[in-house]
C-alpha cells in the first residue's frame, strides 16, 4: 500500500475509476476514453486568432482536446506576436498560474530551450540536440511540487529533426491495467520509482527523490511521473514493479495509434496535462542566429476551465 497522503488522499473519491477496487467505475471510464480517443496518429492543430484573449469557441476546443488526449497542439495566427508574456497570458486563461521556477528556468519562470555548449544547462539532454527519451516533466520533483500542466512553444524549429511524440498518460494507465491490474498496483506504490540525487562537482544540487509512477490528485485526476532513461531511474526491486516497468516501456516500442507525432513549427506549441512525450534528435546549425528555440512553462496546476473575460 502507498504510505504518503500526498498520493493517497484522492483515491477515496467515490466511484473514482483509478481506484483498483472500483471495477464498474473503471469500466465506464475506460469505454468512454476509448470511444473519444482520436483515430490514427495524426495531430489536430488548433488555430488561435489571439492567444492573449481566447474566444469561447477556442477555449472549448482546447478543453475538448485535453479531455480526449490530455494534450493539444495550437498555432498562433501571427507567429510574429510570440513572446514569453503571451505564453503566460495563454496559460492564465486555462487555469495555469503556479509556475515551477526550476533550476534552469529564466527569472520569469519560463525555461528557454536551446542548444547550450558551455553553461551548466548543457549537461542536460533538453539543452542538446540529442534524442530525448519518453518522460513526463518534473519526474524528479518533490511530491508537493509535481508538474500538472505544461506549455511548450516553438519560436524557431531545427533545420532538420526535432519531432515530438506524445502519448496520453491515461491511455498508458488503461493499457497497463488491462494487461494486469497488479502492474498498476505496483506502480502506485510510494517507492516504485526513485530518481538518484543530482550531484555536480561534489555538491548535491537535488536530493534523491522517490515516489509512485501513477497517483491521483485531490480532484480525482490521474497524474504520472515517469522517465524511460535507465541511467536516471532506479526501479523498486520486486518482480511486479520490474514487470510493470518493462510492460510500460513496451508501449512506446509498439506501432500504437495512441502515439501522436508532430514537428512543431514557428508559432506552434503544445498545451498538456503533462502527458508522456519524447523528441527525436535534430540538426543544429551552430552558425545560425539562435538555432532551434523553444519556451517551456511548467506548472503545478492542471489545465482547468476558469472564469475569464475572454
Amino acid at each position: 500500500m502507498m504510505t504518503s497522503s500526498v498520493y493517497t488522499a484522492a483515491i477515496a473519491v467515490a466511484n473514482n475509476p483509478f481506484d483498483l477496487n472500483a471495477d464498474a467505475a473503471y469500466s465506464a471510464w475506460r469505454q468512454g476514453k476509448l470511444d473519444s480517443a482520436p483515430a490514427g496518429s495524426g495531430v489536430f492543430v488548433l488555430a488561435l486568432d489571439n492567444a492573449a484573449r481566447l474566444s469561447t469557441t477556442e477555449r472549448n476546443a482546447v478543453f475538448d482536446r485535453l479531455e480526449r488526449t490530455n494534450m493539444v497542439v495550437y498555432e498562433l495566427k501571427d507567429p510574429a506576436s510570440q513572446s514569453k508574456p503571451l505564453i503566460l497570458q495563454l496559460g492564465r486563461q486555462l487555469g495555469l498560474e503556479r509556475l515551477d521556477s526550476n533550476l534552469c528556468a529564466d527569472e520569469d519562470g519560463i525555461t528557454t530551450l536551446r542548444v547550450v555548449d558551455k553553461r551548466r544547462e548543457g549537461e542536460y539532454v533538453p539543452y542538446t540536440n540529442k534524442r530525448l527519451n519518453w518522460h513526463t516533466d518534473g519526474y524528479y520533483n518533490r511530491p508537493d511540487e509535481q508538474i500538472r500542466g505544461v506549455i511548450l512553444h516553438c519560436v524557431q524549429p531545427a533545420d532538420e529533426g526535432g519531432e515530438n511524440a506524445f502519448m496520453d498518460h491515461e491511455i498508458a494507465y488503461l493499457q497497463l491495467r488491462d494487461e494486469n491490474p497488479d502492474y498498476i498496483r505496483a506502480l502506485m506504490e510510494a517507492d516504485a520509482m526513485v530518481v538518484p540525487a543530482n550531484i555536480q562537482n561534489g555538491r548535491e544540487i537535488r536530493p534523491e527523490q522517490g515516489g509512485p509512477v501513477f497517483s491521483v490528485d485531490s480532484g480525482g485526476k490521474l497524474h504520472m511521473r515517469y522517465s524511460a532513461r535507465a541511467r536516471n531511474i532506479v526501479w523498486k526491486n520486486d518482480p511486479a514493479t520490474q514487470a510493470a516497468a518493462e510492460c510500460l516501456l513496451d508501449l512506446f516500442q509498439a506501432d500504437s495509434p495512441y502515439i501522436f507525432r508532430h514537428r512543431l513549427e514557428a508559432g506552434q506549441g503544445v498545451i498538456s496535462n503533462n502527458a508522456l512525450h519524447c523528441r527525436t534528435e535534430f540538426k543544429h546549425d551552430s552558425d545560425a542566429d539562435q538555432g532551434r528555440l523553444l519556451y517551456r512553462a511548467r506548472y503545478f496546476d492542471r489545465v482547468a476551465n476558469v472564469d475569464c473575460d475572454g
